[in-house]
C-alpha cells in the first residue's frame, strides 16, 4: 500500500521573495546577453572598418616602396623599430601570388592562398584584401580574433559582476518589500493562531488586502454561524438539563416516600429499580449540564490559580465517597499556578477520578500525581485496552469492555475542557511501565502561555 505524503504548506513571503529575486536575475541575464550581441556586432563593425582602413593606409606606401626598388620582385620585410605587439599584420602578392612586402611579424602561412577582394575569416584571423595599380599588388591585411573575443568578453565581465551583489541585495529587498506588504496578513495569522478553540468572535479585516478581505469576511460569516450553533445546541444542553433536575428530584423524593409505605417485596423491587433509573436519569442531568460548562466560555480565570492545592482538595472529597485508601495522591514540594478557571479544573479532575473508580479493579488503588512542571497523571488498574477502542474514548457514550455502570460522557467532558483551554490530554494502556491498566495524562503547562498569545492580541486589537 502505497503511503501518503503530506506537502508542507509554503510561505506566500517566501515564494514571492525567491520568485522576484529570480525574475530579476533573469531580466538582467537577458539584458546582459541582448546587450552583448548588440555590442559585438557594433565592435565587429568598428574591428572591420579599421582594418580596412588600416589597408587602404598601408597599400599607397607599399605601391611607393615596390615600385622604387632595383629588384621589384625581391621580397622585403618591414622591420621594427622596437619590440612591440602587432595586433595588425599584412602581406603586399603580385597577382602569381608571390609575396613583395610584408610586417615584420607575418606568417604567410596564417594568410589565405587565395588573393581576395574584401572581408573574409578563417577560424582565428580576419582579414580585408584589396587591389592596386590595375590590380598587379594585392595586400591583405590580419587581425587575430582573439582580441576581439576579448573585448566581448571584458564587457561582459564588466555587466555581470555587479548582478552577484545585486542577487542579494534584491532579495532582501524583496524580501523586507514583501514582508511589509504582508504585514497586516501576518497580524491576521497571529489573531487566528493566538485564539483558543471556544473563542469564535469575529477577526479584525479593516487592514487587510482587498484579495484577502473577502476571505476574511467569509472565515467571519462562517465563524457566526459556528458560534451561533454551538450556542444553540449548548443552550439547548443546558436548558434541558436544568428543567429536567427539578422532575427528577421530585419524582426521586416521591419514589422514595412510597417506599415506606410498601410492604409487599417484589413491588418494592421494582420500585427500587425505578429508582435506580430515576438516579441514572440525574446522573445524567448532572453530566450534560457539565458538558454544557465544558464547551462552553468561561474555561480560563482572569488570574493564576494554584492546581496543587485544588487537586488536594478534589482528591480529598473524593477520597470520602470511595473506599478507604483506594487513591494515593502524589504533590509536587511546591505550587504550580495556571490561568484555568478552579470550577473547570474541579470538573475536569473528578470526572477523570470518577472514571478511574467505575472502571479500575476494586482492589488495586488509583494513583493520581502532580508534576512541578504541571502534567497531572490518573493510573488504574485494567485489563488493556485496544488501541481503536482507545483513540475513541474521549467521544461521547463510547465506553470500553467493562461491565461498569457509566454513561461514557466523564472522558468526552475532559477532553472538552482540555480542549478549551488549550491543553493537552493523551491515553495510555497498559500504562507506562507497567503490563496493564490506564493511564490518562494532563499537560497543564502550555495554559500559559496560550493565555498570554490571548491576552497580547486583545491587547493589540483595543
Amino acid at each position: 500500500m502505497r503511503s501518503t505524503q503530506v506537502k508542507a504548506p509554503k510561505s506566500l513571503q517566501k515564494t514571492l521573495g525567491i520568485g522576484l529575486t529570480v525574475g530579476v536575475t533573469l531580466l538582467w541575464l537577458l539584458a546582459l546577453l541582448s546587450t552583448v550581441y548588440v555590442s559585438q556586432n557594433k565592435l565587429n563593425t568598428l574591428f572591420d572598418s579599421a582594418l580596412a582602413e588600416t589597408a587602404q593606409r598601408i597599400m599607397p606606401l607599399a605601391v611607393v616602396e615596390i615600385t622604387n626598388r632595383e629588384e621589384p620582385g625581391q621580397l622585403q620585410q618591414i622591420m621594427s623599430f622596437e619590440t612591440h605587439d602587432e595586433p595588425l599584420v599584412y602581406l603586399v602578392r603580385d597577382a602569381s601570388g608571390a609575396i613583395l612586402l610584408k610586417s615584420h611579424n607575418a606568417d604567410p602561412l596564417m594568410f589565405n592562398k587565395t588573393l581576395l577582394k574584401g572581408f573574409s575569416s578563417s577560424e582565428n584571423y580576419r582579414f580585408y584584401g584589396a587591389w592596386a595599380v590595375q590590380n598587379t599588388l594585392h595586400i591583405e591585411v590580419a587581425e587575430p580574433l582573439t582580441q576581439r573575443r576579448k573585448a566581448i568578453f571584458a564587457m561582459a565581465a564588466s555587466l555581470l559582476w555587479p548582478l552577484l551583489l545585486l542577487i542579494p541585495l534584491c532579495f532582501i529587498g524583496t524580501w523586507a518589500f514583501v514582508r511589509y506588504s504582508l504585514r497586516h496578513v501576518l497580524v491576521y495569522r497571529k489573531a487566528i493562531e493566538s485564539r483558543g478553540s471556544g473563542d469564535l468572535s469575529p477577526i479584525e479585516t479593516k487592514d487587510l488586502p482587498t484579495e484577502l478581505h473577502t476571505i476574511a469576511t467569509s472565515v467571519n460569516d462562517l465563524l457566526e454561524r459556528l458560534r451561533r450553533a454551538l450556542e444553540s445546541e449548548r443552550s439547548f444542553t443546558a436548558n434541558s438539563a436544568h428543567e429536567l433536575r427539578t422532575p427528577i428530584a421530585t419524582a426521586l423524593a416521591q419514589m422514595q416516600r412510597l417506599q415506606h409505605g410498601v410492604s409487599d417485596r417484589p413491588l418494592k423491587e421494582k420500585m427500587q429499580k425505578v429508582e435506580t433509573t430515576i438516579r441514572g436519569l440525574s446522573a445524567l442531568s448532572e453530566k450534560l449540564m457539565q458538558l454544557a460548562k465544558a464547551e462552553g466560555g468561561g474555561l480560563l480565570a482572569t488570574q493564576q490559580n494554584d492546581l496543587t492545592g485544588l487537586l488536594q482538595l478534589i482528591v480529598d472529597d473524593s477520597q470520602r465517597s470511595a473506599p478507604t485508601e483506594s487513591i494515593r495522591l502524589t504533590l509536587p514540594p511546591s505550587e504550580f499556578k495556571s490561568a484555568i478557571n478552579p470550577d473547570a479544573f474541579a470538573i475536569l479532575v473528578r470526572n477523570l477520578i470518577d472514571n478511574a473508580i467505575k472502571h479500575g479493579d476494586s482492589d488495586q488503588p488509583i494513583e493520581v500525581s502532580f508534576s512541578a512542571n504541571g502534567i497531572l497523571n490518573i493510573v488504574n488498574a485494567a485489563r488493556v485496552i485496544p488501541a481503536d477502542t482507545l483513540a475513541r474514548l474521549q467521544h461521547r457514550f463510547v465506553r470500553s469492555e467493562t461491565k461498569a455502570q457509566g454513561l461514557g460522557l466523564g472522558l468526552a467532558i475532559a477532553d472538552a475542557i482540555v480542549t478549551g483551554v488549550g491543553a493537552t490530554m493523551t491515553f495510555n494502556s497498559p500504562a507506562t511501565g507497567r503490563n496493564d491498566g490506564f493511564e490518562v495524562s494532563v499537560d497543564f503547562s502550555i495554559i500559559g502561555s496560550n493565555a498570554q498569545n490571548r491576552d497580547n492580541h486583545t491587547n493589540q486589537a483595543s
